[in-house]
């Protein structure tokens, strides 16, 4: 089970790492379009499509590199008191109540607007650059796909926590230096009542 897990995870890694080169590509062109605005007096048509696919494609494609690594925003100044097996058990509610649900829709309705915006070979209608935007709306039910994926991954990680009462090993990746610290901190205080 632990392979599968950590496939899941690895393949929301390859695609939020992939799509992070996004943030690359919307910096140049951002800093351009200020360059040639400003300093040429010679704005762009595209620069303003350009960022809002560049975001729209990092959004989509991270989501589920985030969930992966835990990253997403959480309220968790009660829950992080609580034992493992009543976060695995919250966790667990939360994601077949809403997580499941919106996934399964950014994939069933992605779908539909992706086949509608291919078949029309849809373009921007908000410059006039009218770049064309179908193969961004493709992202959509791919990006619902990964976090529906991840979503079931997280979903075994709490029935294993549920009925152990640790969670599962995950892949090891960059973490923020806060979330390290906390860790730190957890096991010096495990240790110390270990020795006590």
């Amino acid at each position: 089970m632990t392979r599968i897990l950590h496939f899941i995870d690895s393949l929301s890694a390859w695609a939020g790492k992939s799509f992070a080169w996004c943030i690359v590509i919307l910096t140049f062109s951002t800093c351009y379009e200020v360059f040639v605005r400003y300093a040429l007096d010679a704005p762009t048509v595209w620069a303003f499509d350009m960022s809002v696919q560049m975001y729209g494609a990092l959004f989509m494609m991270g989501g589920a590199y985030a969930l992966s690594q835990g990253a997403h925003v959480r309220g968790d100044v009660v829950y992080r008191l609580l034992s493992t097996k009543t976060q695995a058990k919250i966790d667990f509610v939360l994601y077949i109540l809403f997580l499941m649900p919106g996934a399964l829709a950014l994939i069933v309705y992605g779908y539909g607007f992706a086949s509608d915006s291919w078949f029309y070979k849809e373009v921007s209608w908000s410059s006039p650059a009218r770049i064309q935007i179908y193969f961004f709306k493709t992202l959509i039910p791919i990006g619902g796909t990964l976090v529906l994926l991840q979503g079931i991954a997280e979903t075994v990680r709490c029935v294993i926590c549920i009925k152990t009462g640790e969670w599962p090993p995950r892949l090891h990746d960059v973490q923020e230096t806060e979330t390290r610290l906390i860790k730190e901190q957890q096991e010096r205080y495990k240790l110390e009542k270990e020795h006590d």
